[in-house]
């Protein structure tokens, strides 16, 4: 006979009575009623385990829905899966290759082939298909040198480069039926969990919609984002002009002696950009606000004061601005759904005030402008006063920046920046990096340098950043004028040394354990690069490692 182990909900509290060896898939289909969306997986102990693995101990549990990111990533894991498989169903010939998040989907193109629409329909078809088959996802764990060469004997030479240089002795492989793949993270247990998603032909390939948290129980509508597009596109083709197109070709370069090189280059690429963005400006014979949003850790604020030094050349006299400057009283901030103060809701800002200080530039009026602080929750005047010229030129940077109600100015004067680190290079064909990874390791190692936050402190506040973007910044990107792109294809093999001791140090009594062992997993894949000597002082990265020549 089999133990009994006693098992705590944490949804509940309760503690419940099941056999040793009962699977996690049947725990959930029992407590299913209690979520809002389809179990995906579970967290034992605080260890993302999937739903095929059995229990052999006393725990404790949560189940991962697609209310929480964690639920969206193995449903979207589980999803491309199906979409590989089908592919080969129906083309067997071609090629997939998932690029980079669109809109509420990923962009997926096929190497050398341009699918039609009604391609991309007989595709759908064959996923319906498979899911009603219900299909086991099966793990397999293999040696590496055994996985590696079952991935030669099928050309699959991307992900040879990716693991080679792991340091994990084994990898595991995922089977549907007869074909297989690797895919960092976790799997759904079967096609039967991916119902919902849609294929919209979008360019050269199509975007795979999927469920998220904000939509979790339906698919969310498609907007197309032909400037955001656009940014990818650029990165990518120049990506491959230098031969590095993932993981692997930036690991062989590293590996090669030639890390140097390549952040010379990658810095000299930003120079470049910010170097034509301020061109742009002056050619605009009327611009006299310049407006900057992104979402957190994009670099906003060094990519402002580079920008102001490029129109500094271009005759300018920019002034900087932070709508920071402009929250109302503390006492005055609107509260949001959950009781607690919205700060980052548009009408935490005095919308008044800070249009009556652009209109006095405008208009070439002295106006002395507020500093907030935050240790008082006031504003504060201390004589910092613009005396505008016919050249001054104001530099807003804020996650409202984007927002048609910020201002009432006219559209002419404005000009409008979306900065993000939309990350160009992929792990391998099939397993992209996500533009929010890029980002939430950037902001560990800022906060724990220069905030005193540890990087258990920054992942516990990171899913309400999160949904921040979600409401107040990504359905405002495609209002830029132009999207500046500050992910330096070298930084995570920098980033890896200062953050990886950072994450050891997130133990199992946090539910954000499972997330940090991740991206400890994640950067594992990467050579550090320790040239940090070749750094600009002026580089992005180090608004995030130090050493930068602003001040922040």
């Amino acid at each position: 006979m089999p133990d009994i182990l006693k098992i705590k909900l944490l949804k509940t509290g309760k503690i419940l009575e099941y056999p040793e060896g009962i699977t996690l898939e049947a725990i959930a289909k029992e407590h299913q009623k209690l979520y809002d969306s389809e179990i995906v997986a579970v967290r034992v102990n605080n260890d993302i385990k999937e739903l095929f693995k059995t229990l052999d101990k006393d725990s404790e549990i949560d189940f991962i829905d697609l209310t929480d990111e964690d639920g969206v990533k193995i449903y979207q894991r589980g999803l491309t899966f199906l979409t590989y498989v089908a592919s080969l169903e129906v083309f067997p010939d071609k090629v997939l290759k998932v690029r980079h998040s669109l809109g509420k989907g990923l962009y997926c193109e096929f190497d050398g082939w341009t699918p039609s629409k009604e391609d991309i329909d007989k595709i759908k078809e064959k996923m319906r298909d498979l899911v009603e088959e219900d299909i086991p996802f099966v793990k397999k764990e293999l040696y590496k040198f055994d996985a590696l060469e079952l991935f030669k004997k099928h050309g699959m030479y991307d992900k040879i480069e990716l693991l080679k240089y792991r340091t994990k002795s084994t990898i595991n492989v995922y089977w549907c039926g007869k074909y297989f793949n690797y895919y960092y993270g976790y799997m759904v247990p079967s096609t039967s969990y991916i119902k919902l998603f849609d294929l919209i032909k979008v360019n050269n390939g199509f975007v795979l919609v999927h469920p998220d948290i904000t939509s979790p129980n339906a698919l969310p509508a498609y907007v197309p984002q032909p400037k955001m597009s656009k940014a990818y596109e650029d990165r990518e083709r120049w990506a491959k002009i230098v031969d590095m197109e993932n993981v692997g070709d930036l690991n062989k370069l590293v590996s090669s002696g030639r890390a140097r090189e390549l952040i010379m280059m990658c810095e000299l690429l930003h120079e470049k950009e910010i170097s034509r963005i301020a061109d742009d400006i002056t050619s605009r014979d009327n611009v006299k606000l310049v407006l900057i949003s992104g979402p957190s850790s994009s670099g906003k604020t060094t990519f402002s004061k580079r920008l102001a030094l490029q129109l500094r050349v271009n005759g300018f006299k920019p002034y900087p601005m932070s709508l920071d400057d402009y929250f109302v009283e503390r006492d005055k901030t609107p509260v949001g759904p959950d009781g607690k103060p919205d700060f980052e809701s548009l009408k935490a800002l005095d919308l008044e005030l800070f249009n009556h200080v652009l209109n006095s530039v405008f208009e070439g009026k002295e106006v002395e402008i507020p500093k907030f602080n935050f240790k008082t929750g006031k504003r504060e005047y201390k004589g910092n006063v613009i005396k505008p010229t016919d050249r001054t030129i104001l530099i807003v940077e804020g996650i409202h920046g984007l927002n048609p109600e910020l201002t009432n100015e006219d559209d002419s004067l404005k000009y409008r920046i979306y900065v993000s680190a939309l990350t160009q290079m992929d792990l391998d064909n099939d397993n992209r990096i996500p533009t929010t990874d890029v980002r939430i390791v950037r902001r560990m190692v800022r906060d724990y340098k220069f905030r005193g936050h540890s990087a258990l402190k920054t992942l516990q506040m990171w899913p309400s950043v999160r949904l921040g973007e979600e409401r107040n910044i990504f359905p405002y990107q495609e209002n830029a004028n132009v999207m500046f792109n500050s992910a330096l294809p070298y930084e995570l093999a920098i980033l890896k040394n200062f953050v990886t001791p950072l994450l050891l140090q997130v133990d199992n009594s946090t539910s954000v354990y499972s997330q940090a062992r991740r991206l400890i997993r994640f950067l594992d894949y990467f050579l550090p690069i320790v040239d940090f000597d070749v750094i600009p002082s002026t580089s992005i990265i180090r608004e995030f490692i130090g050493g930068s020549y602003f001040h922040y």
